[in-house]
């Protein structure tokens, strides 16, 4: 599966507004600088190669890597030299937050993980929040994303996936096993912070919208909060990607008929693991022809198995699309209507990765229900959260996480929203949805 999860795997920017300030003389330690919960950043783990630096990550979005040109943070130890906007410069030290590595075992296998403690006194009614992976193969451990929770008053736990950084076990994307995971997370995130958090619950990004929610079946939770998640199966989310590219190539009613036939040829051979739909996908592939839009359209997997010979798809398609052990047919609407705690659901308006029509759809039949769910969605965001740039090509650059993005998550997880949060809106029920609710 591709995944643009922005909880794991940032594309890094420049910061062309800002100048840089000095050479940084030594790493910073991982953690929170600044002067409260106003004014800090968070610097997380070294890149890998050939990166350089370290990523930061300020609570309005704007990020990046410290050893990139023009970044506004200098490190030096415990010590980060801030170039702020409007060209002041500052030296914010760092805030001592209590952190404590451990492992804990799910399903007969070790796994890593780290309680991040916010900095001052512990409270008893302080949140507890155990981020749930995406389909990152990286490790989670250092992730700027627990220090921009904790800076705000969460506690976070956070953990290597299995088959990812100091965790044992074979990756793999089954959605069962992984909620098995997450909970046994949870219940350890509980044992290390006994007597210092009030509710504890989960949030997951991207493919984490799948397993949070499944997870908080399994183990007692009091909130799931989801970051640009879908509610649909993977099968329904190529499809939802293949229309979508249709509609920005506006191709026309018989092109997007032969869109459809592709989704459905594909999802056959998916579904089956390989054994059937071999001879209905060569059928579509036959009529689609030498069409332009052929050449380029990707969807989750359709795009590539519809540009591979019936050959080479007999002979590895299965070992290239479906050896991740995916749950093809999810349904994670069953999962939503089995939830009985507070539900917080983020949406990214223009999200190419994870189309988010069905996924709105579904939440909004919810919400008619009298689930407890929040949504909310930012406009001009893509996958991840992200504002981008368009090249004349329509092709996207990332630029910043959207902001007020990461203030939202906090201030729900904390149970107290209040106010506007960036360009965001809530997700409503149209007047006479709601006013049938109400005679309900």
């Amino acid at each position: 599966m591709k995944d643009a999860c922005a909880l794991c795997a940032l594309a890094f920017v420049r910061a062309g507004a800002f100048a840089a300030p000095t050479d940084a003389a030594a790493p910073c330690r991982p953690g929170v600088y600044g002067e409260g919960r106003e004014a800090f950043v968070v610097i997380g783990s070294a890149l890998p190669p050939p990166g350089s630096g370290q990523r930061y990550l300020f609570r309005d979005g704007r990020r990046g890597s410290t050893g990139a040109a023009g970044s506004p943070i200098a490190c030096d130890a415990d010590v980060a030299t801030v170039t702020v906007p409007g060209g002041e410069v500052r030296r914010w030290t760092r805030s001592t937050t209590r952190e404590t590595d451990t492992s804990f075992v799910s399903a007969a296998t070790r796994l890593a993980g780290r309680l991040v403690e916010p900095p001052g006194e512990p409270a008893a009614d302080r949140p507890l929040v155990v981020m749930v992976h995406g389909s990152e193969k990286t490790a989670a451990i250092g992730s700027v994303y627990a220090y921009m929770l904790a800076a705000q008053g969460v506690s976070v736990f956070v953990y290597d996936k299995r088959g990812t950084g100091a965790s044992a076990g074979d990756y793999t994307q089954n959605f069962e096993l992984l909620a098995d995971d997450a909970a046994a997370a949870l219940q350890e995130a509980r044992r290390l912070a006994a007597g210092r958090f009030g509710r504890a619950g989960f949030f997951g990004g991207s493919q984490g919208g799948w397993v949070a929610p499944l997870a908080s079946t399994r183990s007692p939770a009091d909130f799931v909060a989801v970051g640009f998640g879908l509610v649909v199966s993977p099968t329904e989310e190529d499809r939802e990607q293949l229309l979508d590219e249709a509609r920005q190539m506006k191709l026309g009613a018989a092109e997007v008929a032969q869109v459809e036939r592709l989704a459905r040829a594909t999802a056959t051979l998916v579904r089956s693991h390989f054994t059937q739909g071999y001879a209905s996908l060569a059928k579509v592939r036959r009529d689609i022809g030498s069409a332009p839009w052929a050449a380029t359209i990707q969807g989750e997997y359709s795009g590539d198995m519809l540009r591979m010979s019936d050959a080479d798809l007999r002979r590895i398609g299965r070992a290239r699309f479906d050896n991740l052990e995916l749950i093809w047919d999810y349904d994670a609407a069953a999962v939503l209507r089995r939830l009985k705690v507070p539900l917080l659901w983020v949406l990214a308006e223009e999200d190419r990765e994870a189309p988010i029509q069905a996924t709105r759809a579904v939440l909004l039949k919810l919400i008619a229900a009298g689930r407890p769910i929040d949504a909310h969605v930012f406009p001009d965001t893509d996958h991840g959260m992200v504002e981008f740039s368009v090249k004349a090509d329509g092709s996207r650059t990332p630029t910043r996480i959207t902001d007020g993005y990461l203030k939202l998550l906090a201030d729900w997880i904390k149970g107290d929203v209040h106010g506007s949060y960036g360009r965001a809106s809530a997700l409503r029920l149209s007047a006479p949805a709601a006013s049938q609710r109400e005679k309900q």
